[in-house]
């Protein structure tokens, strides 16, 4: 198995760009995918540097339906006419940051091979999708103010359309998320649902990104809670994008080696 950041905040390769965004690649014994695809080209861009043959891809996942993770798409579809792109329905609907449009490209829904789904699905043996999360605790303070559209008005979102990934290989099991947005510990509820177990490895932002001295108590509880309890399961979290870098060093404190941060251009595995 092999996994590589592709796009994320920060550069760990300067010959790589960051930005804004998240976009993760993996080997499997019988897939090339991408979870995610950042912003931009820089998908396309980093590939190139770190020699990765992006027409080989033969599945993206959208992790949910913001600009941040699906701007790559249409770069992508450039150079891979193949692929298949699932994502949830719901994740092609309008998505607001106030009044600032953050959802996909409507262009992406006239790609061929774009394939909207409802709820959980298994592809294969290694690969299973699910979404369907509606815990709430230590729900990420910055959803507030993101929004959708439903019966032709906004509403705060309640980010159905978030599906995660969950790769098994090689006797283990690999979660993935985009943002977090339902938070992870709804998530992993969600995947000991399924699972009747933790996974050994997770690879997600936890979206708590604000500047330091930002955060007010209740978002410093709600960060070191999740902390705590992310602390006492045998998983490691590989984490960066929305997490936000205060917020992470907060969390690394609690959780030590538990804890990897990930950076544009770096193999994870």
């Amino acid at each position: 198995m092999k996994i590589v950041t592709l796009v994320e905040n920060s550069c760990g390769n300067e010959n790589c760009i960051a930005e804004h965004g998240l976009s993760i690649y993996i080997e499997t014994k019988k897939h090339k995918l991408l979870l995610d695809t950042g912003q931009t080209d820089a998908v396309v861009k980093n590939a190139k540097v770190l020699g990765i043959d992006l027409t080989a891809v033969d599945t993206v996942i959208l992790s949910h339906g913001h600009y941040d993770h699906s701007g790559g798409i249409l770069p992508f579809s450039k150079l891979n006419h193949t692929a298949q792109i699932i994502m949830q329905r719901s994740a092609a609907e309008p998505h607001y940051n106030g009044e600032r449009y953050i959802g996909i490209d409507t262009d992406i829904l006239k790609l061929p091979d774009v394939r909207l789904i409802d709820g959980d699905m298994q592809l294969d043996d290694e690969l299973f999708l699910f979404s369907g999360i509606t815990g709430r605790r230590c729900y990420p303070q910055g959803n507030k103010k993101l929004s959708c559209m439903k019966n032709g008005e906004k509403v705060e979102d309640d980010f159905r359309h978030e599906q995660c990934l969950v790769i098994t290989q090689n006797g283990k099991r690999w979660l993935m998320s985009g943002c977090a947005h339902n938070g992870i510990l709804n998530i992993l509820d969600r995947y000991r649902e399924l699972f009747d177990s933790y996974p050994d490895y997770v690879i997600t932002g936890f979206h708590m990104m604000k500047l330091e001295g930002e955060h007010t108590e209740e978002e410093k509880a709600v960060i070191i809670q999740t902390a705590q309890e992310l602390s006492q399961l045998d998983t490691v979290f590989y984490s960066g994008h929305c997490t936000g870098i205060p917020a992470f060093e907060l969390m690394k404190e609690i959780m030590g080696d538990k804890l990897i941060a990930l950076h544009s251009g770096e193999t994870v595995i």
